[in-house]
């Protein structure tokens, strides 16, 4: 059965919308890496051309991670049954598999291909980087595997970590880049490192709650499946509150400057004004938009935070 729906625009723009280069919300954690090296590096050639690299691998990773999502959900009907024919043409078109745009073996052949150039160029990135820590090698590793493996070989999104890797990419991209530019780890980085990994993990709840039925179908057992409805409200609820409390209390544990969190007000208000909209007024879709800004809002004051601390006084 065919489920073309619109003509082919442009066989690279089909590849692009397989690889979601319109969603760069894990990249940004280049720029926050970047400013965590602190005056020393922010100039530095070293360590802008290992930043360079290490987002351009991202790419690469990410492309061939979300390319390989789209072939599983293509093949087991979880994407058709969340992007069926009454999904919003706009919606639709970002699943050129369902279009047919692209067949499903150029999506795996894209797959791999973006997959092994973004492990080639990570190589690289490590072989040239100032610093190689065997604890950033080992977590860029682990960042590599886990993004293969998502939906795809072990589909590690399918036994129920789904969530986990949400935040956990995010978390170890920070702290692997930050490692392999200055060789070292703070206690503001990893605050820092793991605010970023709840973004991602903070739109994608709210995802995973739309496609819970198609989820269910398949056997994807995200928390939006394995709990009630009311337990998935509290779980949206307390990872908010979480992020919340994790910037309302870094100071005082040591790990930020003491004008860290009102500095992060503007960040808190955005995820209160999400909360309200999507477990309060239940509008997903609304809150899953103003969790991209939350997050792009939050590294924007992270990054500012991070160039005012050597004046103002930071840890």
């Amino acid at each position: 059965m065919s489920h073309a729906v619109h003509p082919v625009p442009t066989r690279l723009g089909a590849f692009a919308r397989l690889a979601k280069l319109d969603v760069w919300d894990y990249y940004l954690a280049v720029p926050l890496a970047w400013s965590l090296c602190g005056p020393d590096g922010w100039g530095s050639a070293p360590v802008l051309a290992t930043l360079g690299l290490f987002l351009v691998g991202a790419v690469g990773v990410v492309a061939g991670a979300v390319a390989f999502d789209d072939v599983t959900g293509f093949r087991d009907g979880s994407d058709w049954a969340n992007y069926g024919p009454n999904a919003p043409a706009r919606r639709l078109a970002r699943k050129p598999l369902l279009t047919g745009e692209l067949s499903e073996r150029e999506a795996v052949v894209f797959g791999w291909g973006a997959t092994l150039f973004g492990l080639l160029v990570w190589t690289w990135t490590v072989a040239f980087a100032p610093h190689s820590p065997l604890w950033a090698v080992l977590l860029l590793a682990l960042c590599f595997f886990a993004a293969v493996q998502y939906s795809w070989g072990l589909k590690i999104s399918y036994r129920g970590w789904q969530e986990v890797f949400l935040a956990g990419f995010g978390v170890g991209l920070v702290l692997a880049a930050v490692g392999l530019c200055t060789g070292e780890l703070s206690g503001f980085a990893a605050v820092q490192a793991v605010l970023f990994g709840l973004g991602p993990l903070l739109f994608g709840v709210y995802s995973n709650t739309r496609d819970a039925a198609g989820d269910a179908r398949v056997g994807r057992p995200t928390a939006a499946v394995l709990l009630s409805a009311q337990g998935n409200k509290l779980f949206i609820a307390g990872l908010s509150v979480a992020e919340v409390a994790l910037i309302v209390t870094a100071a005082g544990l040591g790990a930020a400057p003491w004008w860290f969190s009102p500095a992060m007000l503007p960040a808190v208000a955005l995820r209160v004004a999400q909360l309200r909209r999507g477990v309060g007024l239940g509008d997903l879709l609304g809150a899953r938009l103003i969790g991209l800004h939350a997050h792009r809002a939050t590294v924007a004051l992270l990054v500012l935070v991070n160039l005012f601390a050597p004046v103002l006084g930071g840890t």
